[in-house]
């Protein structure tokens, strides 16, 4: 966030007359773009307009905890202030509730807080969290799991699982290089893992289909993801509201084909599912099992929770609701 950015958000303002929303925000205090004095303002900004309260994750799966603590506590709104790990625990903590998420960037990506609409600048993101406190309406939108998982956007089985693993081993490489340091754990996961003798797995779609393959990805919505700003997009048929789940299976992954299915992973108008070693399907439940014996590395909104025999998808259709 530039200087000027903060501060403005900074500066004084008046603060709303009568009751404010009580506010929880959950910082992850190790997010790429954190810092003590942005937590301080952004803070300090929102108690013009909402009665906040603010606690740090101290630990992998504290702010599923702290979230549904939140609700118990009868907390109006509670906020995910970080990357999309963040943003899925504290989703996970509200999902099934009447306590809605709203969400700040921290992260390098922040792939569900562009997906919501939500400027990806956290000073601009803030400013609109405070206008909402005039027009609360939250909305229901879906959410998937796999496994008693909750996930926002995306979840993979297989080769960007993987990836995801080798990435969190390195979380100061991770916040330097970003999407670049992913495409480097991707060729080396791929030579490693995927050349020679590679996972197989077998997708069980809801319309009887078994497609076989070496990696599954699924979106709960559009995009999969991001790489920096481009958005890469999968599978049609998978929405915020849509009711079902929808990606794609990786048939087989060789040297002469995936430079081919990467570029039709970034670019603009070309379709992944029409590669010759690419299968797509959608639906409310489906399962992704292992074929040889080996466990699945299973992620979920880019965060590693991993290796299953068999993944089992399911969506919960206005199952989180959401301020954005």
């Amino acid at each position: 966030m530039s200087s000027p950015s903060l501060e403005r958000l900074a500066a004084p303002a008046p603060v709303s007359a009568g009751r404010s929303k009580r506010m929880l925000v959950i910082a992850n205090p190790y997010a790429t773009t954190m810092s003590d004095r942005l937590k301080q303002v952004v803070h300090h900004a929102l108690r013009r307009r909402y009665e906040v309260e603010a606690v740090d994750t101290e630990r992998p799966g504290h702010a599923m905890t702290l979230g549904r603590d939140a609700v118990a506590d009868g907390y109006d709104v509670v906020v995910a202030f970080g990357g999309d790990g963040t943003v899925n625990e504290v989703a996970n903590g509200l999902a099934g509730s009447q306590t809605p998420l709203a969400v700040l960037p921290g992260g390098a990506t922040n792939v569900y807080c562009r997906m919501l609409g939500i400027p990806n600048d956290v000073a601009a993101a803030a400013h609109h969290l405070l206008k909402l406190a005039d027009d609360f309406r939250p909305r229901a939108v879906d959410v998937a799991s796999v496994n008693g998982r909750t996930f926002t956007f995306s979840a993979g089985v297989g080769l960007d699982a993987s990836v995801v693993r080798l990435v969190d081993d390195h979380p100061r490489l991770k916040a330097r290089f970003g999407p670049w340091y992913f495409a480097q754990a991707g060729v080396s996961t791929f030579m490693r893992h995927y050349l020679v003798r590679p996972p197989r797995l077998a997708v069980r779609t809801p319309d009887g289909r078994t497609l076989a393959g070496v990696s599954a990805f699924v979106q709960n919505a559009a995009p999969y993801t991001y790489f920096r700003k481009r958005p890469v997009h999968l599978a049609d048929g998978a929405g915020l509201q849509s009711g079902q789940v929808a990606g794609v299976v990786l048939s087989s992954a060789s040297p002469l084909d995936v430079p081919g299915v990467i570029w039709r992973v970034l670019a603009e108008d070309a379709q992944i599912a029409r590669h010759r070693k690419v299968d797509a399907f959608e639906g409310r439940d489906l399962s992704v099992v292992s074929m040889d014996g080996r466990p699945l590395p299973i992620q979920v909104d880019g965060d590693y929770i991993g290796e299953h025999a068999e993944a089992r998808f399911s969506v919960a259709p206005g199952g989180l609701r959401v301020l954005a």
